[in-house]
């Protein structure tokens, strides 16, 4: 196989070349068999998992493995446009066309004649132009697009800035962290009670999406927050294990502890 004349032998630009791929592989004939029995469903478990592939990357700083993550990113949006073209549902066209006329309608500061906003009051007019659009597609509530598959602590974080905007919500953090310890005294209270497991999984519930609306009103980014402790407990872990001086299960827990507290030490 000739590579460069495979390449460009698909189209004469970048996005020619793409959709002409996905064609191929997706063609019933001579396709891929494994591309041509996807469809939405199978395939979006890996769109979600490119996503975080690209958000990875972002954080590694590794601008090669973000423009190939960005890539593979892409190329699930190509496959469910060819998908929706089989289908007679949509097209890449179509899809780059909404697109647009959606940006243009929600920036009027830059495409229309309203005034130059800035971004605190940009986000504001995003999300009402954007509760604007629910309503005319008859969502009944405020929570209506909040969706169901994104990441637990994200929806409810999102879940949470909905309810906020109109009116329900804590008036100052002191109130967030007594409901956090009330939810915590629940939680004790079921795993003492002897409460079946659903209700101390109940409570659990409630004392994280408790947290989750103390980093929402602190600012915090409760998904980011989480991502980064887990970083930091994987390199302290990495830490003891590779300075442990014998198996990790024959040690007691503060001999552990006493490594974990030695890579927090040297900043780990």
């Amino acid at each position: 196989m000739n590579l460069e004349n495979e390449f460009h032998s698909l189209g004469e630009t970048p996005i020619a070349r793409l959709k002409a791929l996905m064609a191929r592989l997706r063609d019933p004939q001579t396709g891929c068999p494994w591309d041509v029995e996807q469809t939405y469903a199978t395939i979006a478990p890996y769109t979600i998992e490119e996503a975080y592939e690209v958000s990875d990357a972002i954080d590694n700083g590794n601008m090669g493995e973000l423009k190939e993550e960005l890539g593979d990113l892409l190329l699930q949006v190509i496959f469910h446009a060819q998908i929706g073209k089989e289908q007679g549902d949509f097209d890449f066209d179509s899809i780059c066309d909404t697109l647009v006329k959606k940006m243009i309608v929600r920036h009027p500061h830059v495409f229309g004649k309203e005034v130059h906003r800035n971004s605190t009051q940009q986000t504001a007019a995003w999300e009402s132009l954007k509760a604007d659009e629910r309503e005319q597609k008859g969502g009944a509530s405020v929570l209506d697009g909040v969706a169901s598959a994104l990441p637990a602590l994200m929806r409810a974080e999102k879940l949470q800035k909905r309810a906020a905007r109109v009116g329900f919500d804590w008036s100052d953090t002191n109130q967030v962290l007594d409901k956090i310890i009330e939810e915590a005294g629940e939680v004790i209270e079921a795993k003492e009670s002897g409460e079946a497991q659903e209700r101390v999984h109940e409570e659990v519930g409630d004392l994280i999406f408790a947290v989750t609306n103390l980093a929402r009103t602190l600012g915090v980014d409760p998904e980011h927050a989480l991502r980064d402790t887990n970083r930091k407990f994987t390199n302290r872990f990495h830490y003891i294990e590779q300075n442990a001086k014998q198996e990790l299960a024959s040690m007691d827990l503060e001999a552990l502890e006493a490594l974990w507290i030695e890579a927090k030490r040297q900043g780990i």
